[in-house]
């Protein structure tokens, strides 16, 4: 293999999947993080505002992560043969549809935060939801935090049928 590689169209265009994934994979987890930095009860305008436009940050990059992983599979990574006859690529898919599912309340929460913070006031958040949605976010996290350690696992044949 030659020292240099000349970027061609195919290659920029797969490059650029692989880091549109890789990207939001990391805008999702830290907005992981910012929330659950945030999370508190009765937080004040301007904390319950940043969680709702954090929640939506999150949103847009994990449909941005199923997007690329999907063009990745099926057209730009190492073939849908190797992801879908793999274990591990099922586990992977599994967790990230998990921690989209958990992300749901969260999600629904915040909406419903955005009603009174359009009206100038405050959501009533207490100690008890706060609690919750700390935990469900640290659940969150942990299984994002896993989600690499599959993919760098796949990615040197771990779990694919012996040849």
């Amino acid at each position: 293999m030659p020292l240099a590689t000349v970027l061609t169209p195919e290659i920029a265009k797969s490059a650029g999947v692989a880091f549109v994934h890789y990207l939001s994979f990391m805008l999702c987890f830290a907005a992981l993080v910012v929330e659950r930095r945030l999370i508190r009860p009765d937080p004040d305008r301007r904390t319950a505002t940043t969680m709702v436009i954090t929640d939506i940050i999150y949103g847009i990059a994990a449909l941005a992560l199923l997007v690329s992983g999907i063009f990745r599979v099926l057209y730009f990574g190492q073939g849908s043969e190797f992801y879908t006859q793999n274990p591990l690529f099922w586990w992977k898919v599994g967790l990230y549809l998990s921690v989209g599912g958990l992300s749901l309340y969260p999600t629904v929460t915040y909406i419903l935060w955005a009603i009174p913070l359009r009206k100038g006031e405050l959501p009533n958040v207490s100690e008890v939801l706060a609690t919750r949605l700390g935990w469900i976010i640290n659940v969150e996290l942990v299984g994002f935090a896993l989600v690499p350690l599959l993919a760098t696992l796949m990615a040197r044949g771990v779990g694919l049928p012996a040849v």
